[in-house]
């Protein structure tokens, strides 16, 4: 099955964002846990939750996918900041047994000239701090376009990531089409090389799911600016082979191009149009 959705608002519930993501043409979503720029989580409400189940039952809605609020820095030099962020990923993993199986995707974080080591360092000590034993959601880390002293801009440095975490068997990839594009790995002439690469690297049973952006900037600019799918630097081309590779296609796909609700229904059916069978 394709599985293949955009990111959501959680607003109004996990029931509406299961209608939504069915009424777009999709069957899976991604959302915020939380406010994006940090905060306190609404409470889980047990009738929208039995009816999300029921809703996802019905459509093939087999995977989710959350996200960290932007301001989960666990390598920052500020200990507040770090706290936090201990804080907020052990609150959203008790919360995701509430959707079990699914996945919770996170960015490393800046380091802020303490060194890609001494950020390590940190991410993989709120790693082993929050992760448990019999958790069902996977933990993914983002790749990164490199900008600023962020960590994850290699496949590298995300592994030292996952080496150092006890519980490694919970961890995964997230990997973003416009991120790695950016980050000058070039999944437009040479996605094939790519792929060997993070499998050499990382291993392809790490990689979980796939965030679909298109890119404002040039191959290798480091500079994160999403563009609409076959609108930016990538091109629909290169999105055809990405979702029909291999050791892509059964993975889920999360649009995170600047879209209103339509322009995320005529990505889908795009997207859709362009999958082989």
């Amino acid at each position: 099955m394709f599985k293949i959705g955009c990111h959501l608002s959680t607003s109004k519930g996990y029931a509406h964002m299961a209608q939504e993501i069915n009424e777009l043409g999709g069957n899976t979503f991604q959302f915020f846990t939380r406010n994006p720029r940090g905060g306190s989580a609404k409470a889980i409400d047990p009738k929208d939750m039995e009816e999300f189940h029921r809703i996802a039952k019905e459509n093939g809605i087999e995977v989710i996918l959350a996200h960290a609020p932007y301001t989960l820095n666990a390598c920052s030099a500020d200990e507040a900041t770090r706290d936090f962020a201990v804080r907020t990923m052990a609150d959203d993993l008790v919360r995701m047994e509430q959707t079990p199986g699914n996945l919770y995707n996170f960015h490393p974080g800046s380091h802020v000239s303490q060194g890609v080591e001494k950020g390590t360092e940190y991410i993989v000590s709120m790693l082993n701090q929050v992760l448990s034993e019999n958790q069902s959601t996977t933990v993914l880390l983002e790749t990164m376009a490199g900008k600023g002293s962020e960590v994850g801009r290699t496949f590298e440095e995300l592994k030292n990531i996952i080496d150092g975490v006890k519980l490694s068997s919970h961890m995964g990839v997230c990997l973003d089409t416009c991120h790695v594009y950016d980050a000058g790995y070039d999944i437009v002439n040479g996605l094939d090389q790519v792929l060997a690469e993070f499998d050499r690297v990382i291993g392809l049973d790490r990689l979980k799911a796939v965030h679909l952006n298109d890119d404002k900037n040039p191959f290798g600019s480091h500079k994160d600016r999403h563009e609409k799918i076959g609108e930016g630097t990538i091109g629909t081309d290169a999105f055809e082979r990405i979702i029909n590779h291999p050791a892509l296609r059964e993975l889920p796909f999360y649009l995170e191009t600047p879209n209103e609700l339509d322009g995320y229904a005529k990505e889908i059916a795009l997207l859709k149009s362009l999958r082989r069978d």
